[in-house]
Protein backbone atom coordinates (compact mmCIF):
# COMPACT_ATOMS: atom_id res chain seq x y z
CA UNK A 1 0.00 0.00 0.00
CA UNK A 2 1.65 3.39 -0.76
CA UNK A 3 0.52 6.66 0.66
CA UNK A 4 0.56 10.53 -0.39
CA UNK A 5 0.28 13.31 2.12
CA UNK A 6 -0.56 15.97 -0.74
CA UNK A 7 -1.28 18.68 2.04
CA UNK A 8 -2.42 18.86 5.30
CA UNK A 9 -2.96 21.53 8.28
CA UNK A 10 -5.68 24.03 8.44
CA UNK A 11 -5.09 25.82 5.08
CA UNK A 12 -6.18 22.46 3.26
CA UNK A 13 -6.48 18.34 3.62
CA UNK A 14 -5.75 15.59 0.78
CA UNK A 15 -4.47 12.14 1.38
CA UNK A 16 -3.70 9.79 -1.34
CA UNK A 17 -3.80 6.26 -0.49
CA UNK A 18 -3.02 3.24 -3.72
CA UNK A 19 -3.16 -0.75 -3.23
CA UNK A 20 -2.21 -2.76 -6.15
CA UNK A 21 -5.69 -2.49 -7.41
CA UNK A 22 -7.45 1.03 -5.99
CA UNK A 23 -6.49 4.37 -5.60
CA UNK A 24 -8.64 6.41 -3.20
CA UNK A 25 -8.53 9.95 -2.26
CA UNK A 26 -9.29 10.97 1.74
CA UNK A 27 -10.79 14.86 2.18
CA UNK A 28 -10.84 17.30 -0.63
CA UNK A 29 -9.78 20.69 1.34
CA UNK A 30 -7.14 21.74 -1.52
CA UNK A 31 -7.80 23.24 -5.08
CA UNK A 32 -8.27 20.42 -7.94
CA UNK A 33 -5.24 21.89 -9.76
CA UNK A 34 -2.78 21.37 -6.43
CA UNK A 35 -4.43 18.12 -6.26
CA UNK A 36 -3.79 16.92 -9.59
CA UNK A 37 -0.64 18.38 -10.36
CA UNK A 38 1.22 17.10 -6.83
CA UNK A 39 0.01 13.28 -7.52
CA UNK A 40 1.04 13.97 -11.03
CA UNK A 41 4.74 14.70 -9.50
CA UNK A 42 4.76 11.18 -8.19
CA UNK A 43 3.26 9.84 -11.26
CA UNK A 44 0.03 9.29 -10.64
CA UNK A 45 -3.24 10.38 -12.96
CA UNK A 46 -6.02 11.70 -10.26
CA UNK A 47 -8.83 11.28 -13.38
CA UNK A 48 -7.79 7.00 -12.17
CA UNK A 49 -8.80 7.70 -8.59
CA UNK A 50 -11.76 5.22 -7.25
CA UNK A 51 -13.48 7.62 -4.85
CA UNK A 52 -13.37 10.08 -2.70
CA UNK A 53 -14.44 9.99 0.75
CA UNK A 54 -14.61 13.00 3.08
CA UNK A 55 -14.02 13.32 6.56
CA UNK A 56 -16.15 15.95 7.90
CA UNK A 57 -17.46 18.69 6.83
CA UNK A 58 -15.34 21.75 8.03
CA UNK A 59 -14.48 23.34 4.75
CA UNK A 60 -10.48 22.33 5.00
CA UNK A 61 -11.59 19.27 4.59
CA UNK A 62 -14.69 19.49 1.97
CA UNK A 63 -14.85 22.47 0.14
CA UNK A 64 -13.46 20.92 -3.63
CA UNK A 65 -15.43 18.18 -3.37
CA UNK A 66 -17.77 19.31 -5.76
CA UNK A 67 -15.27 20.31 -8.38
CA UNK A 68 -13.33 17.23 -7.71
CA UNK A 69 -16.51 15.06 -8.50
CA UNK A 70 -17.41 16.92 -11.87
CA UNK A 71 -13.93 17.71 -13.06
CA UNK A 72 -11.98 14.22 -12.72
CA UNK A 73 -15.81 11.94 -12.89
CA UNK A 74 -14.86 10.36 -9.32
CA UNK A 75 -17.88 9.26 -6.87
CA UNK A 76 -17.95 11.30 -3.83
CA UNK A 77 -18.31 9.21 -0.03
CA UNK A 78 -19.70 11.07 2.31
CA UNK A 79 -22.56 10.63 5.44
CA UNK A 80 -25.80 12.56 4.97
CA UNK A 81 -25.49 14.58 8.13
CA UNK A 82 -22.31 15.95 6.53
CA UNK A 83 -23.44 16.43 3.13
CA UNK A 84 -26.19 18.81 4.27
CA UNK A 85 -23.96 20.62 6.49
CA UNK A 86 -21.35 21.28 4.10
CA UNK A 87 -23.68 22.89 2.08
CA UNK A 88 -24.95 25.34 4.30
CA UNK A 89 -21.27 26.99 3.94
CA UNK A 90 -20.07 25.41 1.06
CA UNK A 91 -20.32 26.45 -2.36
CA UNK A 92 -19.92 22.77 -3.47
CA UNK A 93 -22.27 23.41 -6.55
CA UNK A 94 -23.92 20.51 -8.80
CA UNK A 95 -22.20 16.66 -7.49
CA UNK A 96 -23.61 13.65 -9.44
CA UNK A 97 -22.50 11.08 -8.01
CA UNK A 98 -22.66 10.83 -4.60
CA UNK A 99 -22.67 8.31 -2.43
CA UNK A 100 -24.45 8.22 1.18
CA UNK A 101 -22.96 5.99 3.61
CA UNK A 102 -23.94 5.60 7.63
CA UNK A 103 -21.45 6.97 9.98
CA UNK A 104 -19.22 3.37 11.61
CA UNK A 105 -20.24 1.14 8.41
CA UNK A 106 -17.55 -0.11 6.12
CA UNK A 107 -17.25 0.61 2.03
CA UNK A 108 -15.85 -2.03 0.04
CA UNK A 109 -14.07 -0.95 -3.30
CA UNK A 110 -13.20 -4.17 -5.27
CA UNK A 111 -10.90 -6.25 -2.35
CA UNK A 112 -10.13 -3.27 -0.04
CA UNK A 113 -12.32 -1.85 2.34
CA UNK A 114 -12.42 1.16 4.35
CA UNK A 115 -13.74 1.13 7.90
CA UNK A 116 -15.22 4.19 8.96
CA UNK A 117 -15.07 5.45 12.39
CA UNK A 118 -16.87 8.07 14.18
CA UNK A 119 -14.84 10.46 16.24
CA UNK A 120 -16.17 13.62 18.83
CA UNK A 121 -14.55 16.23 16.75
CA UNK A 122 -16.88 19.48 17.14
CA UNK A 123 -18.22 18.80 13.27
CA UNK A 124 -21.65 17.80 11.79
CA UNK A 125 -20.56 13.96 12.21
CA UNK A 126 -16.70 13.72 11.47
CA UNK A 127 -15.08 10.60 10.99
CA UNK A 128 -11.85 8.97 10.84
CA UNK A 129 -11.05 5.99 8.54
CA UNK A 130 -8.96 2.67 8.15
CA UNK A 131 -8.29 1.51 4.70
CA UNK A 132 -7.51 -2.33 4.39
CA UNK A 133 -6.40 -4.45 1.40
CA UNK A 134 -6.10 -7.72 3.37
CA UNK A 135 -2.65 -7.87 3.88
CA UNK A 136 -2.21 -4.16 5.63
CA UNK A 137 -4.20 -1.38 7.60
CA UNK A 138 -3.43 2.24 7.25
CA UNK A 139 -5.43 4.54 9.48
CA UNK A 140 -6.46 8.24 8.46
CA UNK A 141 -6.76 9.60 11.79
CA UNK A 142 -7.25 13.53 11.65
CA UNK A 143 -9.68 16.00 13.59
CA UNK A 144 -10.12 13.12 16.17
CA UNK A 145 -11.62 15.66 19.21
CA UNK A 146 -9.45 13.71 21.60
CA UNK A 147 -8.38 9.88 22.73
CA UNK A 148 -12.36 8.58 22.29
CA UNK A 149 -12.77 4.83 23.67
CA UNK A 150 -11.98 2.89 21.20
CA UNK A 151 -9.05 5.04 19.27
CA UNK A 152 -6.11 2.73 21.05
CA UNK A 153 -7.94 -0.58 19.87
CA UNK A 154 -8.00 0.86 16.41
CA UNK A 155 -4.24 2.18 16.41
CA UNK A 156 -3.33 -1.58 17.89
CA UNK A 157 -4.56 -2.48 14.47
CA UNK A 158 -2.62 -0.65 12.17
CA UNK A 159 0.14 -1.17 10.19
CA UNK A 160 1.01 2.78 9.37
CA UNK A 161 -1.07 5.71 10.91
CA UNK A 162 -1.90 9.18 9.64
CA UNK A 163 -2.31 10.55 12.76
CA UNK A 164 -3.08 14.44 13.86
CA UNK A 165 -0.62 16.38 15.97
CA UNK A 166 -1.79 19.82 16.12
CA UNK A 167 -0.28 21.48 18.91
CA UNK A 168 2.33 21.94 21.21
CA UNK A 169 0.66 22.64 24.86
CA UNK A 170 2.97 25.27 25.51
CA UNK A 171 2.73 27.47 22.41
CA UNK A 172 -0.91 27.18 22.40
CA UNK A 173 -1.07 28.50 26.14
CA UNK A 174 1.24 31.31 25.46
CA UNK A 175 0.42 32.30 21.79
CA UNK A 176 -1.73 34.76 20.43
CA UNK A 177 -5.31 32.83 19.98
CA UNK A 178 -8.00 33.99 22.22
CA UNK A 179 -9.06 31.76 24.99
CA UNK A 180 -11.98 31.04 23.11
CA UNK A 181 -10.26 29.26 20.75
CA UNK A 182 -7.22 27.73 22.55
CA UNK A 183 -10.05 26.30 24.81
CA UNK A 184 -11.83 24.89 21.67
CA UNK A 185 -8.80 23.63 20.49
CA UNK A 186 -7.68 21.86 23.06
CA UNK A 187 -11.08 21.16 24.29
CA UNK A 188 -12.46 17.51 23.88
CA UNK A 189 -14.17 18.58 20.47
CA UNK A 190 -10.88 19.64 18.96
CA UNK A 191 -7.55 18.20 18.47
CA UNK A 192 -4.71 16.35 19.68
CA UNK A 193 -1.64 17.64 21.13
CA UNK A 194 1.79 16.74 19.94
CA UNK A 195 1.62 15.10 23.61
CA UNK A 196 -1.69 13.02 23.20
CA UNK A 197 -0.50 11.60 19.49
CA UNK A 198 2.77 10.50 20.79
CA UNK A 199 1.28 8.79 24.14
CA UNK A 200 -1.15 6.81 22.03
CA UNK A 201 2.03 5.51 19.91
CA UNK A 202 3.76 4.96 22.61
CA UNK A 203 0.98 2.38 24.05
CA UNK A 204 0.10 0.86 20.94
CA UNK A 205 4.40 0.43 21.01
CA UNK A 206 4.08 -0.94 24.17
CA UNK A 207 1.48 -3.42 23.87
CA UNK A 208 4.27 -6.02 22.90
CA UNK A 209 7.35 -6.83 21.29
CA UNK A 210 5.21 -7.56 17.95
CA UNK A 211 3.27 -4.17 17.70
CA UNK A 212 2.05 -4.10 14.08
CA UNK A 213 3.20 0.17 13.40
CA UNK A 214 5.91 0.37 11.28
CA UNK A 215 5.86 4.28 11.10
CA UNK A 216 3.67 7.33 11.80
CA UNK A 217 2.62 10.65 10.07
CA UNK A 218 1.79 13.41 12.24
CA UNK A 219 -0.60 15.48 10.39
CA UNK A 220 -2.76 18.38 11.00
CA UNK A 221 0.18 20.62 12.59
CA UNK A 222 -0.74 23.84 13.41
CA UNK A 223 0.92 26.89 11.75
CA UNK A 224 0.85 29.15 14.89
CA UNK A 225 1.30 26.86 18.09
CA UNK A 226 3.35 23.72 16.37
CA UNK A 227 6.48 23.00 14.72
CA UNK A 228 7.56 20.18 12.79
CA UNK A 229 10.63 20.08 14.79
CA UNK A 230 8.67 20.45 18.13
CA UNK A 231 6.15 17.37 17.26
CA UNK A 232 8.50 15.07 16.31
CA UNK A 233 10.31 15.78 19.27
CA UNK A 234 7.64 15.25 21.44
CA UNK A 235 7.16 11.62 19.79
CA UNK A 236 10.93 11.11 19.96
CA UNK A 237 10.76 12.02 23.78
CA UNK A 238 8.24 9.17 24.13
CA UNK A 239 9.01 6.29 21.64
CA UNK A 240 12.86 6.89 21.32
CA UNK A 241 13.46 5.60 17.80
CA UNK A 242 11.07 2.73 17.70
CA UNK A 243 9.82 3.13 14.28
CA UNK A 244 9.98 6.27 11.79
CA UNK A 245 8.30 9.73 12.37
CA UNK A 246 7.26 11.34 9.36
CA UNK A 247 5.74 15.35 9.11
CA UNK A 248 2.68 16.38 6.48
CA UNK A 249 3.39 19.12 5.07
CA UNK A 250 1.12 22.70 5.22
CA UNK A 251 1.89 23.52 1.87
CA UNK A 252 2.42 20.91 -0.49
CA UNK A 253 2.91 16.96 -1.31
CA UNK A 254 5.19 14.61 0.75
CA UNK A 255 6.96 11.54 -0.34
CA UNK A 256 5.56 8.51 -1.23
CA UNK A 257 5.05 6.17 2.33
CA UNK A 258 4.83 2.27 1.69
CA UNK A 259 3.84 -0.15 3.95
Amino acid sequence: MKIISLQSGSNGNCFYVETDTVRLLFDAGISARQAELRLAEHGRDIRTVDALLITHDHSDHAKSMGIFQRKFGMPVYITRRTLLAARRYLKLGTMDRVRIFSAGSSLHFGDVIVNSVPTPHDSAEGLAYVVEDHRHRVGILTDLGHAFDGLKEVLRSLDAVIIESNYDPSMLENGRYPLRLRKRISGPGGHLSNDDSAELIRETLAQDDNARLQWACLCHLSEDNNHPDVAVAAHHKKIGDRIPIFVARRDGAGPIMEV
